[in-house]
């Protein structure tokens, strides 16, 4: 009944392949959090971010420190 509390899985993605990214608008502000294909540039979109927390949160659950590029 009170067991051990479980650690949530970090998720993953191929650091080789893909690089965190953060897709800003020029006109309206918004910015999307997601992964840049190091090869063809594509970007693949993973969650919005309209707060600091959000931002925290998606890097918390990749396991991301530091940084992350943005672009417009």
């Amino acid at each position: 009944m009170f067991g051990k509390k479980r650690q949530k899985a970090v998720a993953s993605f191929d650091t080789l392949k893909y690089k965190p990214y953060i897709h800003a608008s020029i006109c309206t502000g918004e910015q999307v959090a997601g992964f840049k294909d190091l090869a063809t540039g594509k970007f693949t979109e993973e969650m919005l971010i309209r707060t600091n927390a959000d931002l925290m949160k998606f890097k918390h659950k990749y396991g991301i420190e530091g940084e992350i590029e943005k672009g417009y």
